[in-house]
């Protein structure tokens, strides 16, 4: 198994998981066979072995001219039209991807936007642009999130006064709905390239598609291999036997440890190049388990950079959580701490031993102070970090994360609370069809 889930350090007995292996059948079954809740939403479950060939093939053929034509690649987009794009090509490229001369890294750079609403970010990332050949990839559903909606207009007016209406043809692609909305309507007017967002699928979802996978491949990954992963985890996680699937085993330790009363969940990652799978993974289990006052709280740290900032609190504050670690077995590097004679900061007895096997004796470490301070570690084992290896550990979560949401009781695959902000945001700007709404609220600020 490319993945294992250890749970030596859990302080579950096997019978708490033995008495919800009933439940955990029926939410598997209902999962695969799409019966459940949200069933209108689990086009994800067998996309890794039933996804439409003819446009992955136009996305590789769309990733090389990308790469072909320009020196910066822009992906609009917010929350699953970015995250997992974002957390791939962080965790299987050089922390500094985009500084690094294009000779070595045979792809363009790739950049962010429509994720946040800056004014100051947008700005900056035009001027950084401005003598750069550049494409876009714009990904919305319907074309009208507004982060990303608003990103989408400066880049647009960008890319036609630099290139030309008829230039900017050949640089704008679109991954949205597949017949309707906003920037479909926009793509077909234009003669811009489509690429589909599934209808079964939502965006926390979506990594496997060409929402994740034109600009994982823009980026020079291997999207065979990332999409082999998702098959093998889609082929290993139907394993009936509890003791033989981590997925499983997983799913049942978070359960077991709200039902104690956990609330927090963290995420614990000791490789920087994992920063943004922590992020997607919060995205993933925070909208689909919060609901109905129910679900644990997604937290991400980074180890040991946090363990100088977080480490106090997580071992010595309230005992309300419980960590989850993903280690990588493989070593990253094989730099070794030099020898110093003069021995100032008595770093000596490390010289010659690989950085890597330190950051080992860090995670050791901090995993066995904690448990001793009374926190559950289940520990996630990646063989190492690799496109195959991420595409499992994606297929992982997913499943984990549905299965949960079904033990939990909740439809994990809707986000009925993200509409709120949504309604109060457009009555304050004066949005048409809100003025009801604008007047209540303005009384209260």
């Amino acid at each position: 198994m490319s993945i294992q889930f250890d749970l030596s350090y859990a302080n579950i007995n096997t019978s708490e998981f033995e008495n919800r292996f009933g439940q955990l059948a029926l939410a598997n079954k209902a999962l695969m066979a799409k019966t459940g809740v949200g069933k209108d939403f689990l086009g994800w479950v067998d996309y890794p072995v039933n996804y439409d060939q003819e446009e992955y093939a136009r996305i590789k053929k769309a990733a090389k001219k990308i790469q072909e034509s320009c020196d910066a690649l822009v992906v609009i987009g917010i929350g699953g039209s970015y995250l997992g794009s974002k957390a791939i090509i962080s965790a299987l490229t050089s922390p500094f991807f985009n500084e690094e001369p294009r000779s070595k890294r045979k792809a363009p750079k790739v950049y962010f936007a429509g994720q946040n609403i800056s004014g100051k970010y947008l700005e900056n990332l035009l001027e950084l642009l401005k003598d750069q050949e550049v494409c876009v990839n714009v990904i919305s559903k319907s074309g009208t999130t507004t982060e990303s909606a608003i990103a989408f207009r400066f880049f647009k007016d960008f890319i036609e006064k630099k290139y030309g209406k008829v230039g900017a043809k050949d640089r704008i692609f679109v991954t949205t709905d597949r017949s309707r909305g906003a920037l479909k309507f926009m793509a077909n007017e234009e003669g811009y390239e489509c690429f589909v967002i599934p209808d079964d699928i939502g965006g926390r979802y979506s990594v496997y598609t060409a929402v994740g996978l034109l600009p994982i491949a823009a980026a020079g990954i291997d999207i065979d291999a990332f999409m082999a992963g998702g098959k093998a985890g889609y082929e290993e996680y139907q394993n009936p036997n509890f003791y033989e699937n981590p997925c499983f085993q997983y799913a049942l330790y978070r359960n077991v440890l709200y039902n104690r009363g956990k609330s927090i969940e963290i995420l614990v990652d000791y490789d920087p190049g994992m920063e943004y799978i922590g992020e997607w993974w919060k995205q993933l289990y925070g909208e689909s388990d919060g609901k109905d006052g129910k679900g644990l709280f997604p937290a991400a740290v980074h180890f040991s950079t946090d363990l100088h900032s977080m480490g106090q609190m997580i071992q010595d504050g309230p005992k309300n959580h419980f960590e989850t670690v993903v280690v990588i077995d493989d070593e990253q590097s094989s730099f070794e701490v030099p020898y110093n004679k003069t021995d100032l900061e008595g770093l000596n007895y490390l010289a010659g031993r690989n950085i890597d096997g330190v950051n080992e004796k860090a995670y050791m470490g901090a995993l066995l102070a904690h448990v001793d301070g009374g926190i559950p570690n289940g520990i996630i084992h990646l063989d190492k970090l690799d496109a195959f290896n991420i595409g499992m550990l994606i297929y992982f979560f997913e499943k984990a994360c549905g299965i949960n949401g079904y033990l939990l009781g909740v439809n994990p695959f809707d986000q009925p609370g993200v509409e709120a902000y949504k309604k109060n945001m457009f009555a304050l700007l004066h949005k048409p069809g809100y003025e009801a709404l604008t007047a209540e609220l303005e009384k209260r600020l």
